[in-house]
């Protein structure tokens, strides 16, 4: 992988949060804490997931433990606070791959998933996880706005991309 492909890829899923969270706040009140049959119990829920998991690659590139025994932990149960640690961690993935070259997103970088199983993935194969975890659980909460029933926002790459080219550049 090379460094503007990570760059983008980065960008791109939090674009893509930015959508969700904003339509998520203009759900109904009570929607977004509200019980679901589905693993993560809510909206906030499963975006709580991602956040964790994101956590859980952050700690094993940079090397150190994480600390989480389980994947269901619910870090912020309000939406405001889980969007700004979101926020925050999705600026620590745009920073971390400005600093990247692609022999050190080539790199292998051993780890434990929380189950204790060890592995080995690159760092882009890392970024590459983040960015489509965070997808996959996107759509699990584009799923539950058909339970509300409300409009879920298209946060598909190509529609990011179409959207990117639009923008002017910076300058």
């Amino acid at each position: 992988m090379d460094s503007a492909t990570a760059r983008m890829l980065a960008d791109y899923r939090g674009w893509a949060d930015r959508l969700t969270f904003e339509a998520v706040a203009a759900l109904p009140p009570g929607e977004a804490t509200k019980q679901r049959p589905t693993l993560f119990k809510t909206i906030i829920g499963t975006l709580n997931h991602n956040l964790l998991i994101d956590q859980v690659w952050q700690a094993h590139i940079e090397g150190r433990d994480h600390g989480f025994q389980a994947r269901n932990v619910l870090l912020h149960a309000d939406l405001d606070a889980l969007w700004t640690a979101q926020q925050a961690m999705n600026r620590w993935w745009i920073d971390w791959c400005e600093a990247q070259s692609p022999a050190s997103l080539a790199e292998q970088v051993r780890f434990r998933f929380i189950g204790g199983e060890a592995s080995v993935m690159t760092r882009g194969e890392m970024l590459l996880h983040v960015v489509n975890h965070g997808s996959y659980h996107r759509g699990w909460v584009a799923e539950m706005f058909f339970d509300v029933p409300a409009a879920n926002p298209a946060t598909d790459l190509p529609v990011y991309l179409r959207d990117a080219a639009r923008r002017p550049p910076p300058g």
